[in-house]
């Protein structure tokens, strides 16, 4: 498909970004490669019309399909996550934390988050985000192993007594106990809020375990496992959203969680939603409902512990040993390199992951002792154990000679092999 843009830069710019995409290992595991037909709806004309409300409750007019179109991206993903109601106008995820905790927290009340630096978020409290300078604080972490600390998470939530508890994590390789969050956050008559952005595919094919059923509120990107575009969704479970009507001083406010999330979007902390994306939404949820999402979700794991294994074999260090989702923190400390370096110097041979720190880190943030890698997008090219295997194998070469030039050479050579046998958008091109 030859997508024509009349300015010279900009072209030669997206077609290089493409180019780039095609020949590199994206090992990032917040990235993905979206479907045509995706990338298809996300240009579409609903990028034209300005839609502030919601179906049926529109203050302009002109809705009429583009309620077809929100509603269709709500009953799907309804359906998929198996909740009684879900807002798809957040922007991204960030703007869908901000929504959930203003839907149920009052600035200066507390919430309680996982600490960024053992693999948190940064809209879960962190100190320079609106999280920690509108609400008070509290962050938890892990064990020294990489862990989660529940027995941390449940005396600081008996101590503090927040509003809001979150889990959730952009760098944490296992499963949340659910049950056992919901019991920590309800002891406490806290709202529990589970961040299911980097596991929502997952979740989604039903081969990990889902918050619904104990989580109050659920947030995620859908760009992530979920392989759609850039944008989110809150969900939770509760009677129909009544946004534009205010609830009644003995109406209970956990009963009636789709009003509240509805209003803390619009008009509480957005205008029009991005029905181009919404769109985009729809296509993807409407992939995910399909039997092959789930094989291609299955895949992802089947990919991940793979590469982790191979990792291991290979004399790498992995927090917490291994992973049960579809990222991996390698631990680079007995290899005499950083995390900054590590990235540059994967990225130079056309592996692109991220530094990252790692728990208890003694590195700075910015130079960290880790790097993060996941298997999503690779897994959308069609890369399996085998491949797996060969990936894991070139990390380690490069991570312990990352001073020799030919052995960049090498790698680099290698990497470009396997990327040509998965070919990328094949008949996309920029002109």
């Amino acid at each position: 498909m030859q997508i024509s843009i009349p300015d010279p830069k900009l072209a030669q710019s997206l077609q290089k970004e493409l180019e780039r995409q095609r020949q590199t290992l994206e090992m990032i595991p917040s990235e993905n490669f979206v479907s045509p037909a995706v990338l298809n709806a996300l240009g579409s004309v609903g990028t034209n019309k300005y839609s502030e409300g919601y179906p049926g409750q529109r203050y302009y007019g002109g809705n009429q399909f583009i309620d077809e179109i929100e509603n269709l991206a709500r009953e799907r993903a309804k359906k998929l996550f198996s909740v009684d109601h879900v807002n798809v106008q957040p922007y991204s995820g960030s703007p869908a934390n901000q929504a959930a905790i203003f839907a149920v927290a009052n600035p200066g009340e507390t919430i309680m988050g996982m600490h960024l630096f053992y693999g948190g978020h940064l809209t879960h409290g962190w100190n320079v985000n609106f999280s920690a300078r509108y609400y008070k604080s509290v962050q938890y972490t892990t064990k020294k192993d990489g862990w989660l600390n529940y027995e941390q998470i449940e005396s600081l939530a008996k101590k503090h007594r927040p509003k809001v508890i979150f889990c959730g994590a952009t760098a944490y390789p296992r499963l949340y106990d659910y049950p056992l969050l919901a019991k920590i956050a309800h002891s406490v008559d806290a709202y529990f809020i589970a961040d299911i952005a980097h596991e929502a595919g997952l979740i989604a094919a039903k081969i990990i375990p889902s918050p619904v059923g104990h989580a109050d509120i659920i947030t995620t990107t859908t760009h992530k496992t979920l392989r759609g575009p850039r944008g989110a969704m809150i969900m939770c479970n509760g009677k129909e959203s009544h946004p534009l009507k205010p609830l009644s001083e003995n109406e209970n406010p956990r009963k009636n969680l789709p009003t509240l999330i509805d209003r803390a979007v619009f008009p509480g902390l957005q205008g029009g939603p991005h029905n181009h994306t919404t769109a985009a939404i729809a296509m993807a949820l409407e992939e995910a409902l399909k039997p092959e999402f789930k094989t291609y979700a299955e895949q992802i794991l089947k990919n991940a512990k793979a590469l982790a294994q191979n990792l291991i074999d290979e004399g790498l260090e992995l927090v917490t040993g291994g992973t049960d989702n579809h990222l991996m923190l390698v631990k680079l400390t007995n290899l005499g390199i950083g995390g900054k370096q590590a990235e540059t110097v994967l990225n130079e041979v056309g592996i692109t992951a991220n530094k990252n720190t790692i728990p208890f880190d003694e590195r700075k943030p910015y130079d960290p002792s880790g790097i993060r890698l996941g298997t999503p997008a690779l897994t959308s090219r069609g890369f399996k154990e085998d491949e797996m295997k060969i990936i894991g194998k070139l990390i380690a070469k490069i991570l312990k000679n990352h001073e020799s030039e030919t052995i960049k050479q090498e790698i680099k050579k290698s990497v470009k092999e396997l990327t040509g046998k998965y070919p990328l958008y094949p008949e996309l091109e920029y002109n």
